[in-house]
């Protein structure tokens, strides 16, 4: 199971996704992929990957069954999901499930090749307080084949932006991210 993301900084939204994708799914393990280069996010300001992939390691630290898969960093030029799901695909592995938010979703038709994402992976979509009829919509929008599966879990209002702007107005951010990531975004004067 795939959770991929900018992860800028990743928090505790992400880890209940994961964890909830890899419960649900019946997964051994959920592989975080830190994108190298976020072509979604041109023109916006994002951390460098060094430290979204050293923030990315130390947020999973504390659970066995989450892993970094760093190849999308060293990978050179912009981070395309779907050469990443065919780099799994060549190297034997041919069940996979992506974990994405409702957001990525209803991006998805901007994507490189979406309607290929839907042939490689099967989708598992965190509504974040949305509706679960919104997915075949946005599935139809995006050109896949196949339905998305709604992810149990909560809806949180956590995101990379809100975690940002606290840090830049210097407002806590405990329990928002782990205690290590919360460290290394202080030591390092991220987002300030």
């Amino acid at each position: 199971m795939l959770v991929g993301g900018t992860f800028d900084p990743p928090h505790v939204g992400h880890l209940l996704m994961a964890e909830c994708a890899r419960w649900q799914s019946a997964a051994r393990e959920a592989r975080f992929i830190p994108a190298g280069d976020p072509y979604r996010k041109a023109g916006r300001e994002v951390s460098s990957a060094g430290h979204r992939l050293a923030m990315t390691r130390l947020a999973i630290l504390h659970n066995d069954a989450f892993t970094v898969d760093d190849r999308e960093v060293r990978r050179s030029g912009p981070s395309y999901t779907v050469d990443t799901l065919e780099e799994y695909h060549a190297e034997g592995e041919r069940d996979l499930a992506l974990v994405i938010g409702i957001d990525a979703l209803a991006d998805m038709p901007a994507w490189k090749t979406p309607a290929r994402i839907g042939e490689l992976a099967r989708l598992l979509v965190a509504l974040k307080g949305e509706d679960a009829s919104a997915l075949g919509p946005l599935a139809r929008a995006a050109g896949l084949a196949r339905a998305p599966e709604p992810l149990d879990m909560p809806a949180l209002g956590i995101s990379g932006t809100l975690i940002r702007e606290r840090v830049r107005a210097g407002k806590p951010i405990r329990y928002l991210v782990s205690p290590a990531v919360a460290g290394y975004i202080e030591e390092h004067g991220l987002y300030r």
